[in-house]
């Protein structure tokens, strides 16, 4: 079990704020850490790094990473981490940046054929492609061997294609190393594929905690389907109002009602949502 209850005071786009987070986490599980920008995910996943002081405790499997007077150095921690970007040593090789980890060179075997990278190990990090760069630097964070995994966004700069293909590869991973995995992400089909566990940062508070069902499948009374997203604008045609609503990656169109209309703003976050085959819209 791991066990983790920090305290730090942050300053966001809202002023002064509370990171104050309790909860436990069953080692093997992987979570998916979600919540606006400037909640306090990444500084939360730094704190657990050793990347950054707080008050609290932090206990991994009866080992005490963190308490009142220890704070365990980021180099004894066993863990790994993926930011966004790749930090690769341009220097070394693909297999190099693996072995400058650890000299573990069947791991480092193993890692480069589980992710399709063995053909590139003597290749260099300015001849890769993004999704290649970001694969070396997962492989990389797992030559520890991690008790923990701690992803911030890792895939939110690749396109599409080889976001589905590197979120199969960590799934992989994570069952293959039995790591616990926390990953930072707004990507609720990422979310929904990934995690077992699905925890909502707000202002440094959680506020939601459950299954990806559970959290992301939002729906009220009779509705059978909900999203949410932003409304782009509102044009009439003829008689009718259409409403252009960007979700995701998709842009849609909804026909509204003139009273529809009179509670809508152009560029508020609205949820769309139908009940049998007749959509309705409403301000989040």
């Amino acid at each position: 079990m791991i066990e983790i209850q920090i305290d730090k005071k942050l300053y966001g786009a809202n002023g002064e704020m509370q990171l104050s987070v309790d909860l436990q986490i069953q080692e093997g599980s992987f979570i998916a850490l979600s919540g606006k920008s400037g909640s306090g995910k990444t500084t939360l996943l730094r704190v657990l790094a050793g990347l950054e002081e707080a008050k609290g405790t932090i206990n991994v499997s009866g080992d005490l990473w963190m308490d009142k007077t220890t704070s365990l150095p980021i180099q004894k921690r066993e863990l790994g981490f993926v930011f966004q970007d790749y930090a690769l040593f341009e220097n070394m090789s693909v297999e190099q940046n693996l072995l400058f980890v650890s000299k573990d060179k069947p791991l480092v075997e193993k890692l480069l054929k589980m992710t399709e990278l063995y053909e590139l190990k003597d290749r260099y990090p300015n001849s890769l492609s993004g999704g290649q760069k970001q694969r070396v630097s997962i492989c990389r964070a797992f030559m520890k061997k991690p008790k923990i995994l701690l992803l911030d966004e890792p895939l939110s700069a690749l396109d599409v294609t080889m976001r589905h293909k590197l979120q199969k590869e960590i799934l992989l991973l994570h069952k293959e190393f039995q790591t616990t995995t926390i990953m930072v992400s707004h990507d609720p089909s990422e979310i929904y594929k990934l995690a077992s566990r699905v925890l909502i940062l707000d202002n440094g508070t959680l506020t939601e905690d459950g299954s990806p069902k559970e959290v992301l499948l939002k729906t009220q009374g009779s509705q059978k389907f909900s999203f949410s997203g932003e409304l782009l604008e509102i044009k009439k045609v003829d008689v009718i109002y259409i409403a252009v609503v960007a979700i995701a990656q998709q842009i849609v169109e909804v026909v509204v009602s003139h009273q529809e209309v009179q509670n809508l703003e152009i560029g508020a976050e609205v949820v769309l949502s139908t009940k049998a085959f007749t959509p309705s819209i409403m301000m989040a």
